[in-house]
């Protein structure tokens, strides 16, 4: 079990990521990009303290809930207590989906001052990368918000140190 700084959990989604899903909204984000769509997320003393614990008892409600979204804020942000909880998900047979404001490239490289970030990141199916640019806004696009924004196939990318293009693209 891991404590968690949360926004909000909905417990069936359709919009951040392939098929039924639980999403998990963190309190906290560094990027404050224009144009945000979850404002009241980046203020990293706002929120209501949870546990992965908790989350993974409402998850296993449900179901037709095939997945876990890490969303936020930054998910990042937590990278060690999410490792917690994308691990718990993924050994209990659910798929899991993260959105970051930082590249893939980036996080590669902090890797070897923040080895949470590549924990998180070996628990998760598909990342969603980098901040959300307003003037390059689209609502033609599945499961992110601008067109620099990139769905990638996590475990082809850590393989091949590289972003690798998810087929949800």
């Amino acid at each position: 079990m891991a404590k968690l700084r949360l926004a909000g959990v909905i417990r069936e989604s359709i919009v951040d990521g392939p098929g039924f899903r639980m999403t998990v909204f963190v309190q906290g984000c560094p990027h404050h990009c224009e144009g945000c769509h979850n404002e009241q997320t980046w203020d990293f003393d706002k929120g209501y303290d949870s546990t992965t614990e908790r989350i993974m008892e409402e998850l296993k409600k449900d179901p037709l809930v095939k997945g876990i979204t890490l969303s936020g804020g930054e998910p990042f942000s937590q990278a060690e207590s999410l490792s917690v909880l994308a691990k718990e998900a993924k050994t209990t047979g659910y798929n899991v989906f993260c959105y970051t404001g930082y590249t893939f490239e980036k996080l590669l490289s902090e890797f070897p001052n923040h080895p949470e970030y590549e924990k998180l990141l070996s628990y998760c199916d598909w990342l969603v990368d980098g901040p959300f640019i307003l003037s390059q806004r689209s609502l033609m696009l599945h499961f992110r918000g601008s067109k620099n924004q990139r769905i990638l196939d996590v475990p082809k990318s850590l393989e091949q140190k590289k972003a690798v293009l998810s087929d949800l693209n």
